[in-house]
């Protein structure tokens, strides 16, 4: 197994994130936040502010910096901060005092007083349900309602009527916070060349964009830089707040500037999971077929709806295979932080509610959970006449139960001492996707390589996997390649989730070795060149040619040259049009309730996935163990608790639960290994976020086996299990 390349940087303290970057004269900027929900901002004394200890500056919706939004054609229109006096949720920024320290800037940014026009907050979904609207339509272009119906079915209803067993159900999830190590921040450098951006994002090209656009110059004066990134989860997809602010504070004030967000700031100045209610309706004949599904549901955002949290869509249209299906999207606008993506968005809070009814489905048909869905596989989304590139996910059913020791499983769980033991299982499925990328190889005449790409690596491995892709194309050691990315100076190479950076990365990455490897070979042949005039090949790293062979650097060395170098490109194409591609797995989960207590436990836990060729195993086995350990976090400890007035009373990591290692058992991992060369020429899949699909349900459908308890909301507390 292949360690990670960055591995040695960041467990010694070598790696340099954004906020690890000083320089000369340096300033530093603190935001400040509002303190309602909903109204406008009226009034801000700053004098005291101003007349602070090293404060230089304090800006305002009255005294702004100059920004315009951006609007990207992937994530949509970046909001920027300080542009106007509106208040549309609490903890939003509206000032950003700059001082020569950072206990100067924060001290000073206490002083600030607002005054507020304040309006009353709407905070609750389910309390504002009368508000909702039609969400847009889905990534397939699916419109929010979208319903299939079988010949001489005139509705869902009458579908649903017609099925001898019916589970209806009503099930939500909390919206959460990324609450990733690594909080907003950046260093902003102006100098001849343009601006000098280090901030941890998920991909440089679009960083640069962004910035681009918020400060009105040409993207070529732009230069992002973001080697490290400190976790991300799609929360560092859009450009933050304090990026915007310390570049444009930096150009007015001529200095560096650099900012970083509090660690309770990061939880309303950037953007969250939404919330979801869904409601759920299975119609099935009395073996198990389904014979309708209806998914109705409902998601949090904030009042300018920029983002839609995409479940019923995600889910219940494309895993099991029904003559019958009534879908609808809505969302909600509310007075609280932004929405965005967060691991697996749609698919992750949508599996908790299909899932969990999937197993209410199979309790009252008294069925084996996993014979219901082996009944009901889809070849592909319903309605849909693109089938499946390749899936595996009866495998990985059959080889999970018997790893896990499924037979073992009763209707009713067992009890061991003071604990009510219970197994649950689910299936995860995640879009299979990529994104256009471009990558660079440079052939050294010290027999190495050099590959390059804008790309980012927020912890997923993406260095290693280039490394390992690239030595394997250029059939050469892993050794001598190094990679690089994180630099808007480099081929852009694409946005670092969705699980898309190996497909799409690694797909470039072998167009380019062989545009490179051509351009070599032509080189070795030319005239006056060792292999003039002679058909030459290439293997090992050599190039070969009238019986002898050279290194490729012995013959850039003869030739002079101390380099050669190509790039090549990789798109979504017309694959598109002949296949759907998706990623498929089983989730097996152990728990544990205390009779007394109603503790609940997870003890084991087992994820066996088809996710098409696997490039680096270890770091693959992390990632999906890190994603079934979110679905654990879902499950039983994460959720942003919002008070009337729109605070977070749990926004900090004090009151916001995760899981620490105590909370986290055996955890075991494995691959179902088909290479998907049909989705692209790697034959690999994303592993990014599937981890996180299902397991919340499979933990509840196992706390139900273990107690008799059906909780159809997460996450699920003490509370819930007292008789």
């Amino acid at each position: 197994m292949t360690s990670r390349i960055d591995g040695p940087l960041k467990v010694t303290g070598r790696a340099r994130y954004g906020l690890d970057h000083n320089f000369p004269g340096m300033l530093y900027g603190y935001v400040v936040t509002s303190t309602i929900a909903n109204g406008e901002v009226v009034a801000m004394d700053v004098t005291a502010a101003k007349s602070a200890p090293g404060v230089v500056a304090v800006y305002s919706p009255y005294d702004p910096l100059t920004l315009r939004r951006p609007n990207s054609p992937m994530l949509g229109e970046t909001w920027v901060p300080l542009q106007d006096r509106d208040v549309a949720y609490y903890g939003q920024p509206i000032g950003f005092v700059v001082a020569e320290t950072y206990e100067q800037a924060r001290d000073a940014a206490m002083l600030v007083e607002v005054s507020y026009d304040e309006r009353p907050a709407r905070t609750s979904l389910a309390d504002n349900l009368d508000l909702a609207e039609d969400g847009p339509p889905a990534m397939d272009g699916a419109p929010p309602t979208h319903t299939v119906l079988a010949p001489g079915v005139a509705s869902i209803e009458e579908a649903l009527t017609a099925s001898p067993v019916v589970v209806e159900g009503t099930y939500s999830t909390a919206a959460q916070n990324h609450a990733a190590m690594e909080p907003h921040s950046a260093v902003a450098v102006w100098d001849e060349d343009g601006l000098r951006i280090y901030s941890g994002n998920q991909g440089a090209s679009f960083h640069q964009e962004d910035m681009a656009a918020a400060l009105e110059v040409e993207r070529s004066a732009v230069h992002t830089i973001n080697p490290f990134v400190g976790g991300a989860f799609g929360g560092k997809g859009s450009t933050s707040a304090p990026a915007l602010l310390a570049a444009a504070a930096s150009r007015v004030l001529g200095r560096p500037v650099k900012a970083a967000l509090s660690r309770e700031q990061v939880f309303t100045a950037t953007a969250n999971r939404a919330e979801t209610l869904q409601q759920i309706a299975l119609g099935a004949d009395r073996d198990g077929t389904l014979i309708a599904v209806r998914h109705d549901s409902w998601c949090s955002a904030a009042t300018d709806l920029s983002f839609v949290e995409q479940t019923s869509h995600a889910t219940s249209k494309e895993w099991y295979r029904t003559p019958n299906l009534a879908i609808t999207q809505k969302v909600v606008p509310l007075n609280i932080p932004r929405t965005t993506f967060m691991r697996a968005p749609g698919e992750a809070p949508g599996s908790f509610a299909l899932e969990s009814a999937m197993d209410e489905l199979a309790v009252a048909l008294d069925m084996d959970p996993i014979e219901l869905r082996l009944r009901n596989g889809s070849i592909g989304p319903v309605g849909s006449d693109l089938q499946w590139s390749s899936k595996y996910l009866e495998d990985c059913y059959r080889i999970g139960a018997e790893r896990f020791g499924w037979s073992r499983r009763s209707a009713i769980g067992r009890a061991e001492g003071d604990w009510l033991v219970g197994m649950g299982m689910a299936t995860a499925v995640f879009p299979a996707l990529r994104f256009p990328a471009t990558t660079e190889i440079t052939l050294r005449s010290d027999d190495t390589a050099v590959i390059s790409v804008g790309g980012a690596d927020p912890g997923t491995g993406l260095l290693t996997v280039m490394a390992l892709i690239g030595g394997e194309s250029l059939d050469i050691p892993t050794e001598r390649i190094t990679p690089r990315l994180g630099l808007s100076a480099y081929p852009p190479g694409g946005l670092s989730g969705g699980s898309t950076a190996t497909a799409s990365v690694g797909s470039a990455i072998m167009i380019a070795a062989s545009a490179v490897i051509g351009d070599l070979q032509a080189l070795a042949s030319a005239p006056g060149a060792p292999f003039a005039g002679q058909d030459v090949t290439y293997a090992d790293g050599r190039v070969l040619g009238g019986g002898r062979s050279m290194t490729f650097g012995e013959l850039l060395t003869a030739l002079g040259r101390g380099s050669i170098s190509a790039s090549g490109s990789s798109a979504p194409g017309e694959e598109l049009t002949k296949h759907s591609f998706a990623s498929f797995g089983a989730q097996f989960c152990e728990v544990r309730v205390h009779r007394w207590t109603r503790e609940a436990r997870v003890s084991r836990m087992l994820g066996v996935f088809d996710a098409g060729r696997i490039i680096n195993e270890k770091a693959a086995r992390s990632q999906l163990m890190g994603g079934m350990i979110w679905g654990v976090s879902a499950a039983l400890h994460e959720g942003l608790e919002i008070e009337e007035n729109g605070r977070l009373a749990n926004g900090d990591l004090a009151g916001y639960l995760l899981p620490v290692n105590a909370d986290i058992p055996e955890v075991d991992v494995h691959f179902v290994q088909h290479p998907d060369t049909l989705h692209n020429p790697v034959g690999a899949r994303g592993v990014g976020e599937i981890g996180t699909v299902g397991m919340a349900a499979a933990v509840a459908n196992a706390i139900r086996n273990a107690t008799g308890i059906r909780v159809r909301h997460i996450p699920i507390t003490i509370e819930d299990l007292l008789d």
